[in-house]
């Protein structure tokens, strides 16, 4: 996999086209933080739904066991908040 190419979101919205059609992950960053990914998948349709349907089977096992809920647990993966807050 390629290094991580960190852009600003209206670099990634002006050209997005070029990113979402490209291999390589992206950061994006607004006022220098970032706010979120863009991870390509494979173009194995199969591959990218077993992925998904096993991200899908992994939170829901984190869920019971951990007594969250899905708002608590997106929170733990907000990167815009500092830890503690």
């Amino acid at each position: 996999m390629a290094k991580l190419k960190s852009v600003g979101v209206r670099e990634f919205r002006d050209h997005a086209t070029t990113y979402l059609s490209g291999d390589d992950p992206v950061a994006v960053s607004r006022h220098g933080q970032v706010i979120g990914f863009y991870i390509p998948v494979e173009r194995d349709r199969g591959q990218a739904k077993r992925a998904l349907e096993q991200l899908g089977s992994t939170v829901d096992k984190v869920l019971a066991d951990t007594g969250l809920t899905e708002e608590e647990l997106a929170q733990l993966f907000d990167l815009r908040r500092r830890p503690g807050e």
